[in-house]
């Protein structure tokens, strides 16, 4: 069956079934496990701790992945699917750390909504502001999960003010939590009215039993202190005082459905499951330059939001991550790239389970399909089956740090040069060339500092280059443009340096912001962009 004679309103269910999402989160809150029990939940694992497992036997492998096992932290976004209750479930797992947040921007853009994940004893973190900032600016709707509950945690009402005053959305609560730390025992629906009371699991590694009860229920009064359980007759109480549900504000951003639980004991997870496969949006229309991009009445077409290369030492190819955006892609369809001006035709397409991949033979709206081995894609690229337009492109962050890095080894010029595009055309970092100078050691711009580590242990690990970095005094970099005649004015050998990208554009180093708001006024004709596409 070809694309353009699909039934119409198969393919609108097809559609309809994708819920695509991304999972943000302060390192620590227990974003990874509440991953792992989403796909215990949805049968795609069968223990805890196999996302986790498959990440370490990669890092054994891998210096990259191996910082992140010994840091624990997420350096790269990983892609999960999964089916559920009817559903097609295409979960993107996300850096915490703020130093990646570039790369959770760009994943974002794939996204339709995200799931925001407290831990219940910090509350709003500082990174968990800075990912909220990243979604407003994507412009999707946020679950907010507060998980953790089976430690000592924040009161419940101090935790929704946080979530209003800091992050300034409605939260609305949709379960409450019975007790705290050892006492935590469930939580109550507040749409059914009915509590959910869990018992622990040998190791919390299988979906633990629910019993669906209510509060007149005696084993709540037993398994709770006098002051614990007063206060929870008492916020139960109060409940119809909070704000309401409107799934229209959700869908707006003005409110964020609230969620408490633990993810390490299963407490509450199934509830939040079905809750977001109900309201969770389905693939959304996509911006471009010919207008609105409907993901069912258009043909197939979709963008490339990631590359990475190397995930698999088997494989030791580069993988572009497509997130579909409209119709139905099949395994071997041509397509047109309309920035080479190049056919392609897909006839190695993969969908993934963290490191795993299986071929896929069709896939959907809402979809992220893997294309290995074509060098010629990079981040933003639009691929469609008629061509004629481009999607909105994705914004590169302004670097805040800058080094030089250096090659130890001549020898291995031309695997430090061939590791040095592969991990610009990822995103990874900036390079830039000084214009104006005998040397020619590239100089690297990256929005946090952690990104240099991975860039030397990634050109190490796999491409076998061992370099050292030496840190520049730049704070700032503004693409420039202007009258070159005016540009030749600005005092390039006092302080700022004067370099160009990978595209030949120019690109002035700034020491400290002052010395970028003098020279923005003293030169008006110039302009200095920030971010650029």
């Amino acid at each position: 069956m070809s694309e353009q004679i699909i039934n119409p309103i198969q393919l609108n269910n097809q559609i309809q079934a994708r819920r695509t999402f991304a999972i943000i989160s302060h390192p620590d809150a227990g974003k990874t496990t509440l991953t792992e029990k989403l796909l215990l939940y949805g049968n795609a694992i069968h223990l805890a701790g196999s996302v986790r497992a498959r990440r370490n036997q990669r890092a054994a492998t891998s210096d990259w992945m191996q910082m992140e096992r010994e840091r624990g932290i997420s350096i790269t976004s990983t892609v999960l699917q999964f089916p559920y209750e009817g559903r097609i479930i295409n979960l993107l797992d996300t850096p915490g750390h703020q130093d990646f947040s570039e790369d959770t921007y760009r994943t974002l853009m794939a996204a339709d909504c995200a799931v925001m994940v407290l831990d219940a004893a910090k509350g709003v973190e500082e990174q968990t502001v800075k990912l909220f900032e990243v979604c407003r600016r994507r412009g999707i709707p946020i679950f907010t999960f507060i998980n953790k509950m089976d430690r000592p945690a924040l009161d419940p009402l101090e935790l929704l003010d946080e979530v209003e005053n800091v992050l300034g959305m409605q939260p609305v609560p949709m379960n409450w939590p019975i007790g705290d730390g050892p006492s935590f025992m469930g939580v109550f629906d507040r749409q059914t009215e009915q509590v959910h009371l869990y018992d622990r699991t040998a190791r919390n590694q299988t979906i633990s039993p629910e019993q669906i009860t209510t509060m007149d229920d005696p084993r709540i009064q037993a398994g709770l202190s006098d002051a614990q359980y007063e206060d929870l007759l008492l916020n139960i109480g109060l409940m119809d005082e909070l704000a309401e549900f409107d799934e229209a504000a959700f869908l707006r951003e003005e409110q964020t459905m609230v969620y408490f639980g633990s993810a390490l004991t299963n407490f509450g997870v199934q509830l939040f499951l079905d809750d977001f496969i109900k309201y969770a949006p389905p693939p959304a229309a996509y911006h471009s330059d010919a207008g609105v991009i409907d993901p069912v009445s258009n043909g197939f077409s979709g963008f490339v939001f990631k590359i990475q290369a190397n995930m698999d030492p088997r494989h030791r190819d580069s993988v572009a991550f497509l997130r579909i955006c409209s119709g139905r892609f099949e395994r071997n369809t041509q397509v047109k790239h309309p920035r080479t001006g190049k056919p392609l035709k897909l006839s190695r397409t993969y969908t993934f389970f963290a490191d795993s991949r299986e071929v896929v033979d069709e896939a959907y709206a809402g979809d992220i399909i893997g294309l290995p081995g074509n060098r010629e894609f990079q981040i933003g690229d639009t691929i469609s089956s008629q061509g004629g337009f481009r999607f909105d492109p994705i914004p590169r962050f302004p670097a805040e740090h800058f080094a030089r890095l250096i090659n130890l080894d001549i020898s291995k010029q031309k695997q430090f040069l061939k590791g040095l595009h592969q991990l610009e055309t990822e995103g990874a970092m900036q390079v830039l060339y000084e214009t104006d100078a005998a040397r020619r050691d590239p100089i690297l711009g990256v929005v946090g500092v952690l990104q240099f580590e991975v860039v030397q242990a990634r050109l190490a690990g796999e491409y076998n280059v061992k370099t050292k970095l030496e840190p520049l005094p730049h704070q700032l970099a503004r693409w420039v443009e202007g009258p070159a005649d005016i540009i030749d004015k600005l005092p390039w050998r006092y302080g700022m340096m004067r370099t160009q990208d990978v595209d030949g554009r120019l690109v002035a180093l700034f020491s400290t912001p002052h010395e970028l708001k003098y020279y923005s006024e003293k030169y008006p004709e110039l302009r200095f962009e920030a971010i650029t596409t």
